[in-house]
């Protein structure tokens, strides 16, 4: 990680937009648990500086963004400047003023005093970045506000740096726009912000104050609390995050866990340097791709030719997979595969994680997948067997699906028909929905049924304990995902 400033803890600022003054007003001191309020008088069709400002309990941020810089203000440019010039003459505590819109006289009236400097690039993040910040500054800006599109990780590794070179203390807040930059959103501490922006702009990226307040614990990052997160390719419906900050809190370990969306191993590879993580969960696709990475992996990891863990120690770079350990826990509680048959479908990292872990358990293994030289790939790995897609009736005591067949939002597909369900124990690795079909059909014929989210559940206890030394109740990360899980399908619910 780069060498940064030590500055105070950032603020959170929550920005509220309304139709009308009157409701904008509403909506401002509706807002608790802020520190500052911005005002988006661009969104009102009657921008009333005095009417916003009246009978506020906290301070506030004014802004009237013009269309040209990504607002909704559509008025001409004198009516603009008049709306901010009031604004300061009220006494606003701050007042958002675009750099593009050089609107110097401005700045020179309160001597840059309580003015926010802003520039925004909705298609990347600048080449130039350090000569346009260092031009913003030398407005006198008290506050100089950088927001950049970001496409990949590494994106955010200049806006990282600008923390390096800021000698103002903490004039500055850097934000990266859209899914890759939620970390500069959540880590501001790192980022040398003043101030992270909470609020309902979905589109550039940002999220609610409760959820950075109650889901990251945002209030009680610093500089040096520990970074981990989960990567991959689609991490937004991840419940990893939920499950490893719940068990943080429980332990008062001062750390945070992210979801981290790379564009590739070496996208999430640079920019984890740079942030300095301290461990990850990795997913879909990098499991394999940051296997060359690493410089050490751990034998099971190894034999089954994936990660899903990585702990940062002294520098080095750390790689093993708890998914095989995570898959036998809730297995190994209900039943001895000593001696079942058992058919695994699929032929993934899963499936593969699977076979290795039942490798040594004194059961018989014949993987399904409906391409059959994977599934000779697999089964090699454990000198398993390999049988038709899908398995005959009757020829499996122990079934494991491992395919993403019933994942949500296809919850009416099922791998195995229901007829065809003649084993003792199904066991399927999908949480979501935390019953599938399959499990229902299963349990309807009178099956042992396991589902997903205790695998979900017994690997990351498994993680957690490798980077922390000390095992989290089962109960702490099973109740955060379960709660994660019922947001899920109620914001889905809401949408249709």
């Amino acid at each position: 990680m780069c060498a940064s400033l030590v500055v105070p803890r950032p603020l959170l600022c929550v920005t509220v937009s309304a139709a009308t003054t009157a409701e904008l007003r509403l909506k401002r001191d509706s807002v608790t648990d802020a520190d500052l309020v911005e005002l988006r008088l661009d969104s009102v069709s009657d921008p009333d500086v005095a009417g916003a400002l009246q009978g506020r309990r906290r301070p506030v941020v004014i802004t009237c963004r013009p269309i040209w810089e990504g607002g909704g203000f559509r008025g001409a440019e004198e009516e603009r400047k008049r709306i901010l010039d009031e604004a300061i003459a009220l006494g606003a505590e701050f007042v958002d003023l675009e750099w593009r819109a050089h609107f110097d006289d401005l700045i020179a009236r309160t001597g840059g005093k309580r003015i926010v400097l802003s520039a925004h690039d909705f298609r990347s993040v600048p080449i130039d970045l350090d000569e346009r910040v260092r031009a913003m500054r030398s407005t006198g800006a008290e506050v100089v506000k950088i927001a950049a599109a970001t496409t990949s990780l590494s994106d955010c590794i200049p806006l990282l740096q600008l923390n390096a070179g800021d000698g103002r203390g903490n004039g500055l807040i850097a934000i990266g726009m859209g899914p890759h930059g939620f970390a500069t959103r959540v880590l501001a501490a790192r980022f040398g912000s003043r101030w992270t922006y909470a609020g309902a702009l979905n589109d550039i990226g940002q999220v609610s104050a409760e959820s950075l307040l109650n889901d990251y614990h945002f209030r009680s990052i610093s500089e040096s609390t520990s970074v981990y997160g989960v990567a991959g390719g689609s991490v937004a419906h991840s419940v990893s995050p939920s499950m490893h900050n719940a068990a943080f809190r429980a332990a008062r370990v001062d750390a945070v866990y992210l979801p981290f969306p790379a564009a590739s191993a070496e996208d999430f590879h640079r920019f984890a340097r740079a942030i300095g993580i301290r461990g990850a969960s990795v997913t879909i696709p990098l499991k394999v791709a940051l296997l060359e990475y690493m410089d050490e992996v751990y034998s099971v990891a190894r034999r089954i030719g994936a990660i899903n863990t990585i702990r940062v120690e002294g520098g080095r770079w750390l790689g093993d997979n708890t998914d095989a350990a995570g898959f036998l826990e809730p297995l190994l509680e209900r039943v001895s595969p000593d001696g079942l048959r058992v058919s695994i479908l699929g032929a993934g990292g899963a499936a593969r994680a699977v076979t290795v872990a039942l490798a040594s358990t004194g059961c018989s293994v014949r993987l399904h997948a409906r391409h059959r030289a994977q599934a000779e790939e697999v089964a090699a790995v454990a000198s398993g067997e390999v049988g038709p897609w899908p398995p005959e009736p009757g020829s499996w005591d122990l079934l494991v699906n491992c395919t993403p067949i019933g994942l949500y939002p296809r919850v009416d597909d099922t791998p195995v028909a229901k007829e065809q369900l003649t084993g003792r124990y199904v066991y399927d690795l999908i949480y979501n929905p935390q019953t599938t079909r399959l499990l229902r059909d299963a349990a309807s014929l009178g099956c042992q049924t396991i589902g997903g989210l205790d695998m979900l559940v017994a690997q990351a206890r498994e993680q957690f304990n490798w980077w922390t030394g000390s095992r989290p109740h089962a109960g702490v990360m099973r109740e955060a995902a379960l709660k994660r899980l019922a947001e899920f399908a109620r914001d889905e619910n809401h949408l249709v």
